[in-house]
C-alpha cells in the first residue's frame, strides 16, 4: 500500500508556496510586464517626457537591417556554445566516470571554471588571445595564422564562443557525471558480456539513459547562451568589431543604456523573451518525444 502525506492544515501548502510565488512575481512577471508596457512608450533618456506610441517601436525595430544581423549572430553563437559545451562536457564526464588514479582531483579541477564570473572569464580569454601580448595568439601567429579578433569579425566570434563554452562546461559536466553514476553498472556489464564494444554500449545504452539529463541541459544551455553571456561579450569585444559579435541581449543594453532609446530597448527585450520562450516550447514539443524516462 502506497503511503501518502496528508496536511491537516488547509493553508499550510499555500504558506509553503508563498515565498517562491513572491520571488517569481517580483523578479519575473513584474519586470516582464514593465518591459511590455515600456515597449509601447517613447521616452527621453531621463524619463521626463513619455508618449504612448503603440507599436511604433516594434515597427522601427524590424525595419533595421542591423537587427536581423544581430539575430543571426545570436543564433549562430547560441547553437555553437550549446553544442560545444554539451559535447565536451559529456566527453569529460565519460572519462571522469572511469576508475582513474586521481579521479577526485580531476573532477574538482573540472568544476572550478563554473565559479569564475562571466566578466572575469572574458578578461582571461582576452588576455590569452590578445593579438600583440597574448601567449596563445603568439603561438597562432607562429603557425602562420593571422589571428586578430580586434579587426576580424570571424576571429572575434570564435573567441567569444570559446570563452562562453569554457565557462559552461563545468555546469554540464556536473549533471552528466551524476547521470552516468546513476546508470546501473549491471546493464553495461550485461551488454559487454553480449559482445557489445564500448562505442556501441555508449550509443545504445548509456546515451539513451542520459537523454533526460541531456534534454534538461540543452534547454538550460540555450537560455545561458541567450542571456548569461552578456558579461563575456561586454568585456571581450563590446559587440565588435563592426557588430560581428553583437547578440540580442547585448543590443538591448547597447541601445537602452548607452543609446538612451528606452522604448526601443524594451521592445527588443520583449522580442528576445518571445524568442527564448518559443525555442523552449519547440524543444519541449518535439525533442522531449525522444527522451527516455
Amino acid at each position: 500500500m502506497q503511503k501518502r502525506a496528508l496536511f491537516g492544515h488547509r493553508t499550510l501548502p499555500y504558506l509553503l508556496l508563498t515565498p517562491q510565488l513572491i520571488i517569481v512575481l517580483v523578479f519575473f512577471y513584474w519586470p516582464a510586464s514593465q518591459a511590455v508596457w515600456q515597449s509601447f512608450l517613447l521616452q527621453d533618456a531621463f524619463g521626463l517626457s513619455t508618449t504612448f506610441v503603440w507599436f511604433e517601436n516594434y515597427i522601427h525595430l524590424f525595419q533595421q537591417p542591423d537587427y536581423y544581423q544581430t539575430m543571426a549572430n545570436t543564433f549562430v553563437f547560441s547553437a555553437a556554445v550549446a553544442f560545444l559545451s554539451l559535447s565536451i562536457a559529456l566527453l569529460l564526464a565519460v572519462m571522469a566516470d572511469k576508475s582513474l588514479r586521481g579521479a577526485g582531483s580531476y573532477r574538482t579541477l573540472l568544476i572550478w571554471p563554473y565559479a569564475v564570473a562571466p566578466a572575469v572569464a572574458g578578461v582571461l580569454w582576452l588576455f590569452m588571445f590578445q593579438p600583440s601580448l597574448g601567449i596563445l595568439a603568439q603561438g597562432l601567429r607562429s603557425l602562420g595564422i593571422p589571428w586578430n579578433p580586434l579587426l576580424d569579425g570571424t576571429h572575434a566570434m570564435v573567441l567569444v564562443i570559446m570563452a562562453a563554452t569554457w565557462k559552461q562546461i563545468s555546469y554540464n559536466f556536473l549533471f552528466f557525471l551524476a547521470g552516468l553514476q546513476a546508470i546501473p553498472k549491471s546493464v553495461i556489464e550485461a551488454a559487454a558480456i553480449d559482445g557489445a564494444r564500448p562505442f556501441r554500449r555508449f550509443w545504445t545504452i548509456v546515451f539513451p539513459l542520459l537523454s533526460p539529463t541531456t534534454f534538461f541541459l540543452l534547454v538550460v544551455n540555450i537560455v545561458y547562451a541567450f542571456f548569461d553571456t552578456f558579461g563575456i561579450i561586454d568585456t571581450m569585444t563590446g559587440g565588435g568589431p563592426a557588430r560581428a559579435t553583437e547578440t540580442l541581449v547585448y543590443k538591448v543594453y547597447q541601445d537602452g543604456r548607452l543609446g538612451g532609446d528606452l522604448g526601443g530597448s524594451a521592445a527588443q527585450s520583449v522580442v528576445l523573451m518571445v524568442i527564448v520562450i518559443a525555442l523552449t516550447a519547440i524543444q519541449f514539443r518535439y525533442i522531449e518525444r525522444k527522451v527516455n524516462y
